[in-house]
C-alpha cells in the first residue's frame, strides 16, 4: 500500500511573520536579515524579482534597495519562534503522526486518511493555517518524503496546483511528464553541488534521477543518492522522525554587533552563550561532558592583526548546571584571551552529552548527588520561561552589552511581549 506523505512549508516564512502584524508591509519587496543584519536570509516574492540572492550580503543591495524601494528587517527570532509552534500545532489536528522538520516545514503522514479527498484535505490545513495565524502555507503529497518535498515544490512554483500538490493522485504518465520538466537542483538532498555533477553525467531533470541506476549512482556518490532514488520511485527509505533525537553537541556563537577588545567584555558573551547552551541541555535532558571555547578577530580587516584560537576542556564529570559551565568556560577563555585585539566573534560548543537518567558520577562528584543544584537550574528554567529570557540569570552575563547584535530594524516582539502587543496600525 502507497504511502501519503504530506510536506507543509510557510511560504517566505520570516517575511510572512512579519506581515501579519505589519499589513503595511504587503505586497512590498521585503528583505529579513541574518544576525548583524549582515545578508539576506528570507525574501518576498517582490524581492526575488528585483534579483535579491539568498544569502547576498546586504551592504551589496544598497543601491537596488535604494533604487525600488526594497525593505530591509533585521530578525526577530522570538516572534518567528512563536508563530512557529502555532503552525505546528495546528498541523498537529490533522495527524498524529507528525515530523517537526523546521521552523516553517513539517512532514505528517496522512496514510490512515486515505478514505479522505487529500488534495481537499490540504486545502483545509491552508485556510486553517492562514485564517488562524495569517501565514500562506503549500502543502505536497506524495508516497515518500523526497516526492512530498518535490510535490511542496510545485505547489509554490506552479499556480495550477492552487497550493497543494498531490502526486499520489496523478497517472503514471502525468508524473512523469511533470518530473521531466524540472531540473535535478530541485530535489531534496542534491542542491547546487552535486546537481552539476549528475549533469554531467547527462542527468539533467528529475526524471532522468528517477530512471537512473541506483547502484552506479550509489558507487559514484553515496548510499544517500541511492536511496534518493528509491523514493523518487516510490519506495519508502527516510521514515517520518516523530521524537527528535536529541543533540549530539549544542553551540551557542554570535558575531559581535561591534569589535570587543577587554576581557570583560568577552567574558560577558562568553557567559551568555554558555547559559543558553545549558537551558537547551535541560531541555532535552542532557549533561555536558565537554565543553569548547572559541574567540577570533574579523578575517576582513588586514589593518587589525588576525587572531583565532579556542580550547576545549574535558569535564570531571557531566553536568547541566550553568554556574558551573561558565566557570570553567571563563577559565578557558583566560588560556586563550590576548589584549590588543578587536574579537568580532565568540562563541561555545558543549559536547560528549549523555542522557541526565542513570547518569554515573565518579566518587567525588557532586553534580547529581547535590539536590540544590538541581532544584535551583529548575527554578531559574521556569521564572525564566514565565517571565521571559533573562528574567533571572548570572551577573556575569552583564546589562549593558555594547557588543551584542546589531538589529537596526527589528519589528516588536508582538506575540511574546505584553508592552509590545499591537494595538493598532
Amino acid at each position: 500500500m502507497n504511502r501519503s506523505i504530506a510536506l507543509i512549508d510557510v511560504n517566505n516564512f520570516y517575511v510572512s511573520c512579519e506581515r501579519v502584524f505589519n499589513p503595511k508591509l504587503k505586497e512590498k519587496p521585503i528583505v529579513v536579515l541574518s544576525n548583524n543584519d549582515g545578508c539576506a536570509i528570507s525574501r518576498s516574492n517582490e524581492a526575488k524579482v528585483l534579483g535579491i540572492k539568498m544569502g547576498e550580503p546586504w551592504f551589496k543591495c544598497q543601491e537596488i534597495a535604494n533604487q525600488f524601494g526594497i525593505i530591509g528587517l533585521s530578525s526577530n527570532y522570538a516572534l518567528y519562534a512563536d508563530m512557529s509552534n502555532r503552525v505546528m500545532t495546528i498541523l498537529r489536528e490533522f495527524s498524529p503522526d507528525q515530523e517537526i522538520y523546521s521552523i516553517d516545514e513539517s512532514f505528517l503522514d496522512l496514510t490512515a486518511f486515505k478514505s479522505k479527498d487529500l488534495t481537499a484535505y490540504g486545502q483545509t490545513m491552508r485556510k486553517r493555517i492562514l485564517n488562524w495565524t495569517g501565514l500562506p502555507v503549500c502543502v505536497g503529497i506524495g508516497s515518500t518524503k523526497t516526492l512530498a518535498k518535490l510535490a511542496n515544490h510545485c505547489a509554490k512554483k506552479q499556480t495550477q496546483f492552487n497550493g497543494v500538490c498531490n502526486f499520489n493522485v496523478m497517472h503514471h504518465e502525468e508524473l512523469n511528464t511533470l518530473l521531466s520538466k524540472l531540473d535535478v537542483g530541485e530535489v531534496w538532498g542534491i542542491g547546487r553541488k552535486i546537481a552539476p555533477k549528475l549533469q554531467a553525467l547527462g542527468i539533467n531533470t528529475v526524471l532522468d534521477l528517477k530512471n537512473a541506476n541506483p547502484q552506479r549512482l550509489k558507487q559514484l556518490f553515496s548510499v544517500i543518492m541511492e536511496k534518493t532514488i528509491q523514493e523518487l520511485n516510490g519506495i519508502v527509505c527516510i521514515d517520518l522522525e516523530e521524537i527528535i533525537p536529541p543533540k549530539k553537541q549544542i553551540v551557542s556563537s554570535r558575531s559581535f554587533g561591534h569589535a570587543i577588545s577587554d576581557f570583560n567584555g568577552l567574558a560577558e558573551s562568553i557567559t551568555l552563550y554558555m547559559s543558553r547552551a545549558a537551558e537547551k541541555l535541560r531541555k532535552q535532558k542532557s549533561f555536558a561532558g565537554s565543553i569548547h571555547v572559541y574567540i577570533r578577530t574579523s578575517p576582513f580587516k588586514p589593518t587589525d592583526p588576525f587572531y583565532s584560537n579556542g580550547l576545549t576542556i574535558p569535564l570531571p564529570s557531566p553536568t547541566d548546571d550553568t554556574r558551573q559551565l561558565v566557570n570553567i568556560a571563563l577559565w578557558a577563555l583566560k588560556q586563550i584571551y590576548k589584549p590588543n585585539h578587536n574579537y568580532a566573534k565568540a562563541g561555545v560548543m558543549v559536547s560528549e552529552l549523555v542522557a541526565s537518567e542513570g547518569i554515573q558520577n565518579d566518587l567525588f562528584s557532586s553534580v547529581k548527588t547535590n539536590p540544590k543544584s538541581e532544584v535551583l537550574m529548575k527554578t531559574m528554567d521556569s521564572i525564566n520561561l514565565k517571565m521571559g529570557r533573562e528574567s533571572i540569570k548570572l551577573a556575569s552575563e552583564g546589562f549593558k552589552r555594547p557588543w551584542k547584535m546589531k538589529q537596526g530594524n527589528k519589528s516588536p516582539n508582538y506575540t511574546t511581549q505584553w508592552s509590545e502587543i499591537p494595538n493598532s496600525f
